[in-house]
């Protein structure tokens, strides 16, 4: 696992139905045009949550079937429910997937939850042989230690963590457990940082890789090839030439929105977004307005 690696958002048609066609659009774009080397399939961005088992499953097909061997490939499997994250992971691995995610799991009533979290990891990696990378964000109700995942990172299946959390607890981590497993995170705009300072490799994973960029305009990944060549300087003045395309990404962006908001921005680099689901919130013409006018003046080439 090298490289950047992004984040899908899920395409879906006037009539709610998925966009495959759309999909496989955006993964040849991605893929061929981009040089993104590994795509997160039917995670929170992708709107997981409001899709049924089957078309989680299906997620998966398309996006094996896409990339071939081109790219590599991390379905989220996470669910509340144990045997739904089974059953996903094992479908994930019989559609050929390269790897799967799983965040911690909510847990009610429970107030000391380091055990029982290593529990669930362990439990799920008996139950498999893919690759499985945790993933701890504050959506579960609590962060993982950096302790506890390098205790979960002795589960011979653990491979990788998205770790989601301050910037303190990540380095903590890639200090007890670097040697072990791949830690990573979310943020673009710590990613140069993070392979300067901490000796990363991965970004794993979110929009930016196919926001930021264009077939003609593939600033992200020319700093982040130039920081693995140690050309650290040069990283940094392309990645801070980015400044004003994150600023109009980021400035316009309805808090309650931010999938909507990232689909009307897909549309305008001429990828495939369409509607959100409900209960998800469209964007206004105003929203749209706004969005538009940032973009046109952000100085990202198409």
């Amino acid at each position: 696992m090298r490289g950047i690696w992004a984040a899908a958002l899920n395409p879906f048609a006037a009539d709610g139905s998925l966009d495959e066609k759309g999909l496989r659009a955006n993964i040849r774009h991605w893929v061929d045009d981009l040089d993104i080397q590994g795509l997160f399939i039917a995670g929170k961005q992708g709107e997981f949550f409001s899709m049924s088992l089957e078309e989680r499953k299906r997620n998966f097909e398309i996006a094996v079937d896409e990339t071939g061997d081109t790219a590599q490939t991390i379905m989220s499997c996470s669910d509340q429910n144990f045997d739904t994250v089974v059953e996903l992971a094992r479908h994930a691995e019989n559609a050929g997937a390269d790897y799967i995610v799983v965040h911690a799991p909510i847990l009610h009533f429970i107030s000391d939850q380091d055990d029982t979290v290593f529990n669930y990891y362990n439990e799920l990696c008996k139950r498999i042989d893919i690759g499985v990378a945790m993933w701890s964000h504050p959506d579960s109700g609590y962060l993982m230690s950096p302790q506890l995942c390098a205790r979960v990172a002795e589960i011979p299946n653990i491979v990788a963590i998205k770790y989601s959390v301050p910037r303190s607890m990540y380095t903590e981590l890639t200090q007890l457990a670097g040697d072990r497993i791949i830690v990573s995170t979310a943020s673009e705009d710590e990613w140069l940082d993070n392979i300067e300072q901490l000796g990363w490799q991965l970004y794993l994973c979110s929009s930016p890789p196919y926001l930021l960029q264009t077939k003609v305009d593939r600033r992200m990944h020319e700093y982040t090839e130039l920081a693995f060549k140690g050309e650290f300087e040069k990283a940094r003045a392309i990645k801070d030439s980015l400044d004003p395309v994150r600023a109009a990404l980021m400035g316009t962006r309805p808090g309650g929105k931010p999938q909507a908001h990232q689909k009307y921005w897909q549309e305008l680099l001429g990828q495939v977004g369409g509607p959100v689901r409900a209960p998800l919130l469209q964007l206004s013409d105003a929203e749209k307005e706004e969005t538009r006018a940032a973009f046109n003046a952000c100085g990202l080439k198409l």
